[in-house]
């Protein structure tokens, strides 16, 4: 079975590869579990200053994999789990003294999307399609995103993104202030890796104490909004009528 998760070492960088083309490299408890390891093992290693997110195939990630729902919602205990194994991948993001740029195509959905909101730089590919599915099922959003994005997009557009749930393109990611940069999808990991060197020029330590400085004025209320969240998304997750939801979907 092809991992989940490809990552490289090349230099002062650690590509980061979502891995599961055939089911839109779709979350599950492999790919999650593989994510953190890989950015585990980025974190340790001195040499790598820079961290690149993106997928394999049609589309960056495509959220949650609804086809694992019966064994997510199994018990309590297993939805708690599944949902503070993805919430842990924020704090690695967030926490991390490396810079992590996310390199986004095709489309990036639901717990995707949050974690690309994590990110210190995110690079939209013209052809991004991107929602938050939640809502619409019943669950709940995660990534600390009821704290981050209503600072970067202000309350009213966060309700807006957040509870409706419409598609967008990457011109409205731009113009929310979700996207930093729009390219041409095929020129997507070319622009990655020329900012990543532009990040690399700089004094490694300055720039991680910048990370941590910024993210913590700016986001001070992270973790009491990734408590919430858990545990009303293991409340959503466990509702019958969101499940059905998402089946039918």
């Amino acid at each position: 079975m092809p991992e989940a998760i490809v990552a490289r070492h090349d230099g002062f960088i650690a590509w980061v590869k979502l891995n599961r083309p055939d089911r839109l490299n779709a979350m599950n408890e492999e790919l999650v579990k593989e994510l953190s390891e890989a950015l585990a093992r980025a974190e340790a290693d001195e040499t790598i200053r820079v961290i690149i997110l993106h997928g394999e195939g049609r589309a960056f990630c495509s959220g949650d994999d609804l086809k694992d729902l019966d064994a997510q919602t199994v018990s309590e205990d297993a939805t708690q789990a599944w949902v503070e194994a993805i919430q842990q991948v924020t704090l690695q993001i967030m926490q991390s003294r490396k810079i992590v740029i996310a390199a986004v195509h095709g489309w990036c959905v639901g717990g995707a999307l949050e974690w690309v909101i994590n990110c210190d730089f995110r690079l939209f590919a013209d052809n991004t399609r991107w929602f938050f599915p939640e809502v619409s099922y019943g669950f709940f959003v995660t990534g600390g995103v009821t704290a981050l994005l209503t600072k970067q997009v202000g309350s009213q557009m966060a309700k807006d993104l957040i509870m409706f749930g419409d598609r967008h393109d990457a011109k409205k990611a731009l113009e929310v202030g979700i996207a930093w940069k729009l390219f041409p999808e095929d020129q997507i990991l070319a622009e990655a890796e020329k900012l990543a060197s532009r990040i690399a020029e700089r004094p490694a330590e300055s720039v991680a104490e910048i990370k941590r400085a910024i993210n913590e004025g700016f986001h001070s209320s992270l973790a009491d909004a990734m408590r919430i969240e858990t545990a009303a998304t293991v409340r959503g997750f466990l509702s019958v009528e969101s499940q059905a939801r998402a089946k039918e979907f």
